[in-house]
C-alpha cells in the first residue's frame, strides 16, 4: 500500500491531530486514523475514541492510532485528514462533520492510495471501502413508536427536532420517525431541523414552538438525540411546564439516563457505540494489512448515491426507565454507580442495582 513521508508532523498537531503513540511509523507500523466530527455530543470522546484506540492495539502490535476532532468544522476535519494522510497513515476511519463536502476526504485518500472507512455517519457520492453504522431508520421509527404509546390518545401537538442537515444519519432518523408518525393520528405542530446538532439552538426551537403552538398544547416532543432533548427540557422547564411531555433522545448519554430516572426525559435510544468502534477497528486493521476488509463482517449494503457499499448495520435499542439495568448498566456503557449518584432512590424504583445491593 502506497505511503507517503511524514512531512508535516508540527502542522499536524497545530490542527488538532491528537496522536495515540508515535505519530510517524517505522518500516512495518501501519498507522491508523480515526477522525471524529464533534464533541457536542458525549459518546465520541467518553465513548468511541477509547473502544476504537483499545481494539486496534489488542490487535494489532504494529498498529499506531491518529485520532483528531473536527468540532463540528468541515473544514477542519479536511485539514485533519490531510494531515493524517500526509503523515503516513495506512487508513482512514472517518465520520464526517458534513457528509456531502466529506467527498473531498474521500478523493484524496484514494489519490494517495489509502482505503476510508466511514463509520455511523455515510460519506455520499464517492466510493468508500466499508461502511460501519447502525440501522438508522429504525432509530428513527423506535423513537417515534415510543413516543406515541407515551403520548396515547391525544388532540395535542407534537413538536419534532430533527438533526443537523449536514448528517446523512439525520434523514435517516427523519424518515424513520415518518414512517411511524405520518398517518398516526398525532398532528405534528412544529418540525425543526436542528443545525449541528446544537442543544442551544433546540432550546430556542422549543421555545418558539412554545410560543406560536401554546404551552398547554405540546403533547410530546421527538428530540432526535439526548443533547437536543436537554435543550428541549430546558425550555420546557423555563416555561413552567409541569408535568413535562415525553420526550424522546438517542446516544444513552449519562445525563439522558438520569433525566429518564427522574421523570424529566422519557425514553434514549441506546446504540453499542464500543460494539461499533471495535468493528470499525477490525476492518481499518484488515485494511491496513491486506487492502481488504475482514471475511464475513459484512450484513447489508448501503448506496450512498455512488455505488452500493459493504456495511455492517447494527440494531439499536430503545431504552425507558424499565429498562435502564439490563441495557446499559448489563452492557457496561454507564456503571450503577455513575448513573444513581445522588438519586438512590430514583435507582431502587427503576431496579438499578449499586454494588450488589439496591441503593
Amino acid at each position: 500500500m502506497r505511503r507517503l513521508p511524514a512531512l508535516l508532523a508540527v502542522s499536524a498537531l497545530a490542527l488538532g491531530l491528537a496522536a495515540c503513540g508515535a505519530p510517524a511509523g517505522d518500516d512495518g507500523e501501519l498507522q491508523i486514523a480515526l477522525l471524529l466530527p464533534e464533541n457536542k455530543t458525549a459518546r465520541y470522546e467518553s465513548h468511541d475514541r477509547p473502544a476504537f484506540v483499545d481494539r486496534v492495539h489488542e490487535i494489532c502490535a504494529e498498529c499506531e492510532t491518529l485520532v483528531s476532532n473536527a468540532d463540528q468544522d468541515a473544514a477542519h476535519q479536511q485539514a485533519q485528514a490531510e494531515a493524517a494522510i500526509t503523515n503516513g497513515a495506512d487508513v482512514l476511519v472517518l465520520d464526517p462533520v458534513d457528509s456531502r463536502s466529506a467527498a473531498v476526504i474521500v478523493r484524496q485518500a484514494q489519490a494517495a492510495g489509502v482505503p476510508v472507512v466511514s463509520y455511523d455517519r455515510m460519506v455520499l457520492d464517492v466510493p468508500v471501502d466499508f461502511h460501519v453504522t447502525f440501522d438508522n431508520e429504525q432509530v428513527g421509527a423506535l423513537q417515534a413508536e415510543v413516543l406515541l404509546a407515551a403520548v396515547g390518545d391525544t388532540d395535542g401537538d407534537l413538536v419534532v427536532l430533527n438533526g443537523s442537515p449536514t448528517d446523512d444519519n439525520s434523514a435517516l432518523f427523519r424518515r424513520g420517525a415518518h414512517s411511524v408518525l405520518d398517518g398516526a393520528g398525532v398532528a405534528v405542530g412544529a418540525e425543526v431541523d436542528v443545525p449541528d446538532w446544537s442543544p442551544d439552538q433546540a432550546q430556542e426551537a422549543m421555545e418558539r414552538a412554545l410560543t406560536t403552538l401554546g404551552r398547554d398544547r405540546v403533547a410530546g416532543v421527538y428530540a432526535a438525540n439526548d443533547g437536543m432533548a436537554g435543550g428541549a427540557i430546558a425550555a420546557m422547564k423555563a416555561a413552567g411546564l409541569d408535568p413535562l411531555p415525553p420526550v424522546t433522545g438517542q446516544d444513552a448519554e449519562l445525563a439522558a439516563i438520569r433525566r429518564i430516572l427522574t421523570g424529566e426525559q422519557y425514553m434514549t435510544v441506546y446504540k453499542a457505540v464500543r460494539t461499533q468502534a471495535e468493528r470499525a477497528a477490525d476492518v481499518a486493521v484488515s485494511l491496513a494489512r491486506t487492502g481488504e476488509p475482514p471475511d464475513g463482517l459484512r450484513n447489508s449494503w448501503v448506496d450512498n448515491g455512488h455505488d452500493r457499499i459493504p456495511a455492517l448495520m447494527l440494531d439499536p435499542v430503545a431504552v425507558t426507565r424499565d429498562t435502564i439495568a439490563e441495557t446499559v448498566v448489563a452492557d457496561g456503557f454507564w456503571s450503577a454507580g455513575e448513573i444513581c449518584e445522588g438519586l438512590a432512590a430514583e435507582c431502587a424504583a427503576a431496579g438499578v442495582v449499586v454494588d450488589g445491593a439496591a441503593p
